[in-house]
């Protein structure tokens, strides 16, 4: 008889039961309960056969309860009539514990749920509280000796601890072997047939009656090939023809091709034939003297005419056998089968075809041809021309220690500057709003309003450099600026840049703000930039990079280029970094010019060579240009037309046609139309400036022969 489960026991049921369907918090079996489940078992055996134990409970998880062992006893009969009464009352298993029915689907789709599934009873199953950080998972990894294997159950969430033989179908999975651990894969064949003829048949079957009738349906298969055969539907198949066959391997080439078989087939040449001197009764001039014996002997045998000597003989049958015989033939086959031989294709080329075709320089117009004015004025060699934005004016400096202004179209001096020192350069501000000439004159620049033209221009000029404001604290500058004294203000000077060290080159930027100066120095402060309106200047390179020549503003872009002797380097303004560096190929840089589109560049040396860059295309020359016989002293670009020019210590002046595409993949287009001559050497200097007109295909070059001269 079954007696009532106390209290306590009833609670633990119920908790049991909420753990199967709604924690799963710890992962797998819990140890303290396993323990608590020993501690019955052990209780229940102690009462023994008199006692009568509570019925077993059911467990949350684990396999069904065992019955302990029943003893061979009378008394227990009745245990056993119960325990078979209620076998199925009690079975429970994990699968029907926790079991999800949701089925065969992606348990992704559950990832924003705090359920997993739903058990048989249509109660949710709820993920387990995963609240472990990476600390804690290291933890675990580190103590826990089943962490290795333990998985995770997808369909529940619950950590399952597999067992050993589930590890070792894993490993043995892993290894390609099959899953039973009895099968052997490797057991030896059963041979069901042998290959000895047996007496008794595998089947006894009685013949079907198919076997010895003829078929109705094969017979009227039969009768429609035949059909098909009479009507020429199907042709019989010929009878194989055994003669062996013979293909011409060469038959089906191309007999046009060069390169086929035969037709580089050269045949080997042929042996001379025999002459009066190999006779056995030779002609008495063939045979030879005592002293042409004698010679021959003497000779290189590559030398000799004849490899033999020619003899007389009575008859044919006194004619001993040759001598060299062998060694002739095997010489012969030698040179049949080791000497290549091969035609050669000559090719017939006009010399005249490969010189470059060039466009005619009368296609090419216009271009300057003619000297049309000399400018004359100047005592001492003219270093340096500037001409004003709208053309004109020309500003010319010379080492007579002045600055001569002219009027372009009539060549007339409009104003003489003495500025006391050498002019080494001069420079128009390129802004046409603003009438600025820069001057350097040894150790400074002079900003010059030459007072010519518009008088509206020039005045607001003179107000755009009197509304300076000074600014409050005094910045440290590598250059003073220095005021006009009312002396120096009545000639023109405006304003006075001092430097440190004598200035050789001064650049306008293309808005007519900024200008550069490069000074005679070794060390960073050769380049610096100035700007007019805040009377502010910079020194912007930290290190020196070798002898500054020149330098440029580039027309568009904010790129500046720095030629040393050797190479072009060109600085990004804004970035404030080099961004390329020109291989010239020339031995020392003396001037450069950029084309107005700024993708070309064009540098002259004192090696009497020119090279122009692509800037997209390479940093080495594009081309070397050789024109001039001595140094190259200066070089230019025209503002509109596809020209630019070249002065030398030659004396001459050479303008090129520079057609830049705007096509990318075509190359420009150089061609030389013109040498100007007119100026006359002096002290072994020729040209020393060339300069074109902004807007007219005029060119002027300015000489040591103290001259400036026009060529249109």
């Amino acid at each position: 008889m079954e007696e009532p489960c106390p209290a306590g026991e009833s609670e633990e049921l119920t908790e049991s039961e909420e753990s199967v369907y709604s924690g799963l918090e710890d992962s797998g079996t819990d140890s303290s309960s396993a323990e608590e489940e020993e501690e019955e078992e052990e209780e229940e055996e102690e009462e023994g056969p008199g006692g009568s134990s509570p019925p077993p409970r059911t467990h949350a998880k684990g396999a069904p309860r065992k019955s302990k062992i029943l003893e061979d006893d009378s008394s227990l009969k009745e245990d056993e009539s119960l325990l078979a009464q209620n076998e199925y009352e009690e079975d429970s298993s994990d699968e029907e514990d926790i079991r999800n029915t949701v089925g065969n689907i992606p348990m992704e789709w559950y990832q924003d749920f705090p359920h997993i599934g739903y058990n048989l009873e249509g109660k949710k199953i709820y993920k387990p509280i995963r609240n472990k950080d990476e600390l804690d998972m290291f933890l675990e990894k580190m103590e826990n000796p089943d962490y290795w294997r333990t998985v995770q159950d997808k369909m529940t969430g619950a950590d399952i601890k597999l067992t050993d033989e589930q590890v070792d179908l894993v490993h043995r999975l892993q290894k390609g072997q099959f899953g039973d651990v009895h099968f052997n894969p490797y057991e030896p064949a059963v041979d069901f047939f042998t290959h000895e003829v047996m007496i008794h048949p595998v089947t006894n079957r009685p013949a079907d009656k198919r076997s010895f009738i003829p078929s109705l349906i094969e017979k009227e298969k039969v009768s429609k090939l035949v059909h098909a055969i009479k009507m020429g539907w199907i042709k019989p198949r010929k009878p194989k023809d055994d003669t062996p066959t013979y293909y011409d391997l060469w038959a089906h080439e191309d007999p046009n091709s060069i390169l086929g078989r035969h037709k580089m087939h050269v045949p080997a040449p042929k042996m001379k034939l025999p002459g009066h001197e190999e006779s056995y009764n030779p002609p008495p001039e063939y045979l030879l003297s005592e002293e042409e014996k004698l010679a021959w002997e003497q000779q290189e045998p590559a030398e000799r005419k004849l490899n033999f000597v020619p003899q007389q003989y009575r008859c044919l049958r006194a004619v001993p056998a040759y001598s060299r015989f062998i060694h002739e033939r095997f010489e012969r086959c030698l040179d049949l089968y080791l000497c290549p031989r091969q035609r050669k294709m000559r090719v017939n080329v006009d010399p005249e075809d490969l010189i470059p075709k060039l466009p005619k320089p009368r296609d090419l117009q216009p271009f300057p041809t003619t000297q049309a004015l000399v400018y004359r004025g100047h005592t001492s060699l003219v270093r340096c021309l500037s001409i004003s934005p709208s053309g004109q004016w020309l500003v010319s400096g010379s080492d007579d220690c002045t600055v001569r202004f002219w009027e372009v179209c009539t060549a007339r001096c409009m104003k003489t500057l003495p500025v006391g020192g050498v002019v080494k350069s001069v420079a128009w501000n390129p802004n046409p709003t603003i009438c600025l000439v820069a001057i350097c004159v040894e150790q400074s620049v002079l900003l010059v309003n030459p007072c010519l033209g518009d008088k509206l221009l020039y005045g607001a000029t003179d107000q755009l450099l009197e509304s300076y404001v000074a600014p409050e604290e005094e910045r440290v500058q590598p250059v003073q600026w220095v005021t006009a004294t009312m002396e120096e203000h009545s000639k023109g000077v405006r304003l006075v840049v001092q430097h440190s060290k004598a200035v050789k080159q001064v650049t306008w930027h293309g808005k007519g703000d900024y200008f550069a100066s490069v000074v005679l120095d070794n060390s960073n402060m050769q380049v610096l930039i100035h700007q007019t309106s805040k009377r502010w200047s910079q020194n912007p390179f930290r290190k020196s990079k070798g002898l500054v020549q020149c330098v440029l503003f580039h027309p568009i872009r904010p790129y500046f280029f720095v030629a040393t002797q050797r190479y072009v380097r060109v600085y990004n303004l804004l970035k404030q970094e080099l961004t390329k560096k020109l291989m010239t190929n020339c031995k020392w840089v003396s001037s450069m010019a950029i084309h107005p589109g700024g993708d070309n560049i064009i540098c002259g040396s004192y090696d009497s060579k020119l090279a122009w860059f692509d800037l997209d295309l390479s940093t080495r020359p594009y081309q070397l240009l050789r024109h001039h016989k001595k140094a190259l002293r200066s070089v230019a670009f025209h503002k509109h037309y596809p020209l630019f020019a070249s002065g030398s210590d030659d004396g001459t002046v050479i303008v090129c046609h520079g057609m830049v595409y705007n096509d990318l993949l075509q190359n420009p287009l150089l061609v030389p139309v013109k040498v100007l001559k007119g100026h006359a050497m002096t002290l072994d200097l020729g040209v020393l400036d060339v300069l074109f007109h902004p807007t007219q295909p005029w060119v002027f070059s300015s000489g040591a022969d103290g001259t400036v001269r026009l060529y249109t």
